[in-house]
């Protein structure tokens, strides 16, 4: 070895960008070794080379790469071109990519930064508030994924939800993925977009890219990890014993009475109260408590001049809010990513991603429990003898009809979820002629394995003994994708085209067996988990076993596709889009279907005649698609002969009849779509614009209806529903100095449902008898359908002045604390008649703004969000139609009418267990409108740093807190339901955490 190459060279130096601006981390690597470092907030850098004549590497996004020759130097200033053509942000698209100046569809795209400030076990939470028309209803529940909907509803059988494309690969569903492994989301909106997916894409498309290393990449390892707590947040405050008592006496209902009394006995009286027992539980208080929540990945990157790779894993943990049962999450993900040129013309590469997590899910029931059960019960009563295998407290023994206590479903029941996911692709890309045409093969597979164990413990309440039992269920899916496609490039001139062309094919298998036994022995107990075998089991359940391929009629589903796109762009200034792609599957008896879309766009900015100095960027564009759904249940019958008989003469005569009634879906449903967009950039580019106007029709839906003559019900593709609305972006962002920059955005959404079409009928009954739902023609999909409350009647003279008949007030016992229902139609009565629409739960608006700064080491951001628009169905009230003897929350404990004056919103104690006041109407339905700190983030960041001597990895420290703040006006825990009805929603917890990023 020469002397040269032995010796050690220093270099430093300090990177600026075109205005003199320094630019912190840029990646510097000592060509063709895995030497380097990356610039100091102070664009600065410094480190040791192995030669004096070693060329250097500077490389950041959005500057163009250069490459510096070191030709004995210690030091090399260097100020980075901006490269023109990054500044053309490229935007993930079906098959391919695309210039974000090119488009003509509404394409919103995520980055990796934003994603992963949201602590969350599924990535899709992180875009609520961020991007505009998509509506993300959260939940709660360790290791739940939110409710996603992308412009509206568009199915009547409740399929709402986008596809999600995985590096290629189909999903319902992307719980497996870790958001640190999440380059960038990518929402495709309209049918532009999203055509070219076919029957799959019609509630949206979301595609999903997963990080990769870099060519010519030093090789790195990163760390990112958080730990944080969540915290129960506006916690429902129901009636304590004082409250609860004094409702209780207004009742007048001596049954009652005597429970409390009953409760004073068994119990003991209170020495501050002595009407009231020696009890005053907060049911909330003791079923939940802050419960922690972590994450942490570890990944390796890099890449030479030929290959890219990442590989990586993660860890993420989430406890439950509930006390006692096991209620949390865990999973771990290994994931592979490389790319490598074989040769010039061949590149070939793959991903793979392995998930495992378990699952423990705490008993809902718990949540219902909590809400209804009496304060003036303990949690433990040592008097309940017979109760085991703990003693805890049942109602029962005071006088009430069930036992209240959420403990036993959170004692005596274990619910566990295991499930193991393995899905990848592999590919290979030939550049058939250089810089023209080339030709990518993929196959795309998944694997999911889903095993279910329910157990129930044996137990008794004190008064009733329940058998112990175990259902498993296990669950398999194998999915799989072929993709060969050509893609052409070509321009001339001012002509620039772009064609791709190509042939994927699916399967998807999937197959579920289950099981169910009672009377395990030995009985179930914390202790002895190596016996909650089946195989234990006294008795099997007949209709509990089940052998089935899960929920579609055909075992395997069999999907062939052909497709095309066409991208032209005249001189930057016209811009025409289309695709075409023809989807046949074996699902219905409708094989094959047609999907296309074209969209144009005009760059007005880049015309002669255009000159606004404040305008750099203005594109008007207009498209039209047509999407398929085909994530209903096929359904094809046919009418049938029925025996019946009847009597002629005191003879009995059999004969037969034709039942005209069957199901007939033998095809997808359909969606078309219209879009108006325009994107606009000004002063510099620092504010940015997107708006778009959509109008959805979705035809062919499935939906049930009543034919005349036979009630039966039966399923027919003929319902339709429409989605308009707009939805605007506008962003700002500055540098001020080479210290400090901020930058401002927001945007906002509206939204309108409206049913078209149900074949025939004005209407569709939906929701339960007692709290209905209605699709009308003109009125948003299941909306919620009574009575208008006008008001309380505060005296007699109120009631005789109501315009309802004396004959009506009579029948129904009106009294002062009554509610006064609206009559619609003036005609003295109050029935069917006057029920009205009362509001629907999918908001009218909503909206999100954030704002940020970077001062030197120091970063700020915080994100608001809210909707309005939208109800929310009571349904804990609502409850008091089955049962009245249960506690009632708080706030209406403390309005109850109490006499003239004191109410105009709640009936009396006694007219909440009134049928007439139990009606369904505007008091059960409740405003969901709500305004929201989404996130706030402070970050601090460490580059360049030496600690006894030597050099630190680059850190970044955070503090975050997700949702610390949320105002509304609904009776609940939180006003985010994801189908509008609030029976027993796991409460959403507000989260705080500490994160740490380290690159080595």
């Amino acid at each position: 070895m020469s002397s040269a190459l032995a010796q050690s060279n220093s270099v430093s130096g300090t990177v600026v960008d075109p205005s003199g601006l320094a630019i912190p981390g840029v990646n510097i690597l000592e060509k063709g070794t895995s030497n380097g470092t990356v610039t100091d907030l102070d664009g600065n850098y410094s480190f040791e080379v192995g030669t004096d004549d070693a060329i250097l590497i500077f490389s950041f996004i959005g500057f163009e790469t250069q490459e510096v020759p070191l030709n004995g130097r210690s030091k090399i200033d260097l100020t980075l071109g901006e490269d023109i053509s990054s500044l053309d942000e490229v935007v993930v698209v079906g098959y391919g990519t695309q210039k974000e100046k090119d488009l003509t569809s509404a394409i919103t795209t995520i980055k990796t930064d934003e994603i992963v400030k949201t602590p969350t076990p599924n990535a899709m939470q992180s875009l609520q508030g961020r991007v505009a028309g998509v509506q993300i209803v959260s939940n709660g529940a360790p290791g739940a994924s939110p409710t996603v909907r992308v412009r509206g509803v568009g199915s009547f059988e409740g399929n709402a939800a986008p596809l999600y494309v995985v590096d290629g690969m189909f999903f319902d569903n992307i719980d497996f993925l870790n958001s640190n492994d999440i380059a960038s989301i990518s929402v495709l909106k309209d049918a532009s977009a999203s055509a070219i997916y076919g029957v799959r894409a019609s509630n949206g498309v979301v595609l999903i890219e997963t990080k990769s290393g870099k060519y010519e990449q030093s090789p790195e390892i990163v760390y990112d990890g958080y730990y944080g707590v969540q915290v129960p947040q506006n916690v429902l405050r129901m009636a304590n014993a004082q409250q609860f008592v004094q409702y209780v006496n207004e009742t007048g209902s001596t049954a009652d009475m005597q429970f409390v009394q009953n409760a004073i006995q068994r119990y003991g009286r209170s020495r501050v109260d002595p009407s009231l027992p020696d009890v005053n539980t907060d049911w909330y208080s003791e079923v939940m408590s802050p419960a922690a929540i972590q994450n942490h990945s570890l990944s390796f990157n890099g890449g030479s001049e030929k290959t890219r790779y990442s590989i990586g894993g993660s860890f993420f943990s989430q406890e439950g809010l509930l006390n006692e049962a096991r209620n949390d999450y865990k999973r771990g993900n290994i994931r592979a990513k490389i790319d490598t040129d074989i040769r010039e013309w061949l590149t070939v590469g793959g991903n793979f991603n392995f998930s495992a997590s378990q699952q423990y899910v705490g008993e809902s029931a718990a949540w219902f429990n909590s809400y209804f059960a009496v304060p003036i019960i303990p949690v433990y009563d040592a008097e309940n003898t017979n109760a085991f295998p703990e003693r805890l407290s049942n109602a029962q023994n005071v006088g009430y009809r069930n036992s209240q206590n959420p403990f036993y479903p959170l004692l005596y029941n274990d619910n566990r979820n295991n499930v193991a996911k393995v899905n990848g692709n592999i590919h290979a890309e030939l550049d058939l002629i250089p810089n023209k045409l080339s030709f990518r093969t993929a196959y795309n597979y998944r694997l999911d394995v889903i095993t279910n164990r329910n157990v129930n413990f044996r137990y008794s309440n004190g008064v009733t003994e329940l058998p112990s039992s175990i259902r498993k269920q296990s669950a398999a899916a194998f999915d799989q994708i072929v993709d060969n496609y050509f893609t052409y490039k070509d321009n001339w001139g001012d002509h620039l085209l772009t064609v791709t062309a190509g042939q994927s094919y699916r399967s998807e298998y999937s197959e579920v067996l289950f099981a169910t036994g009672t009377g395990i022995n030995p009985d179930p107990t914390w202790n002895n988990q190596q016996y909650w075998y089946l195989s234990n089991a006294e008795n099997y359940d007949v209709n509990g076993i089940g052998d089935s391929n899960g929920s579609t009629l055909n075992s395997k589903l069999h999907y062939l596709s052909f497709f095309g796109r066409v991208a032209y762009n005249y001189d930057e200034r016209y811009l025409l889009y289309g695709t075409f792609r023809r989807d046949g599957n074996n699902k219905f008896q409708q094989k094959w279907g047609n999907f296309a879309t074209i969209g144009a766009g005009w760059v007005i900015s880049e015309e002669d005649f255009f000159d606004v100095p404040a305008i750099g960027f203005l594109k008007l564009r207009a498209s039209w698609g047509q999407l398929g759904n085909d994530g209903i249940t096929p359904s094809v019958g046919v009418p049938t002969l029925e025996e019946t008989s009847t009597a002629i003469n005191d003879v009995r005569v059999i004969g037969r009849r034709l039942n005209p009634t069957y199901d007939l879906i033998d095809q997808w449903e359909t969606t078309v779509e219209k879009n108006f967009g325009i994107n606009a950039k000004f002063f510099n580019n620092q504010l940015s614009l997107d708006a778009d106007y959509f109008i959805r029709d979705t035809k062919n839906l499935a939906v049930s209806i009543i034919p005349p003559v036979f009630r039966a019900t039966e399923r027919r593709s003929v319902g339709q529903i429409r989605n308009q609305g707009l939805e605007v972006s506008l962003n700002w962002q500055k540098d001020i100095s080479k210290d400090f920059s901020y930058y401002i955005g927001g945007n906002f959404s509206t939204l309108k449902n409206q049913v078209l079409s149900l074949g025939g009928p004005e209407s569709l009954d939906g929701g339960s008898a007692e709290f209905r739902q209605r699709s009308i023609l003109g009125q948003p999909f299941q909306s919620f359908f009574g009575y208008e409350v006008e008001g309380v009647f505060q005296n007699e003279a109120e009631i005789t002045n109501s315009g309802y008949t004396n004959e009506f007030i009579s029948e129904n016992g009106l009294v002062p604390g009554d509610f006064k229902f609206k009559d619609q139609n003036g005609d003295g009565l109050i029935n069917d008649a006057d029920r009205v629409v009362m509001g629907s739960f999918l908001p009218e608006f909503t909206y999100g703004a954030n704002l940020g700064f970077k001062y030197k080491a120091f970063e700020f951001s915080t994100l608001i969000q809210g909707q309005v628009g939208h109800k929310i169905l009571n349904r804990k009230r609502g409850e008091i139609i089955f049962t009245n003897d249960t506690n009632i929350d708080a706030e209406l404990a403390d309005n109850l009418w109490r006499g003239e004056g004191t109410s105009d919103k709640y009936p009396s104690a006694a007219g909440l267990r009134k049928g007439w006041n139990q009606n369904f109407s505007t008091y059960f339905v409740e405003d969901g409108s709500y305004f929201r700190i989404q996130n706030v983030q402070l970050a601090y960041s460490l580059l360049n740093k030496q600690l006894f001597g030597q050099k630190m990895p680059a850190a970044r420290i955070t503090f975050t807190a997700e949702r610390p703040l949320t105002v509304f006006s609904y009776n609940g825990f939180n006003p985010e339901v994801a189908n509008g009805i609030d029976r027993q929603t796991y409460p959403i917890p507000a989260v705080y955490t500490v994160g740490l990023n380290l690159k080595f």
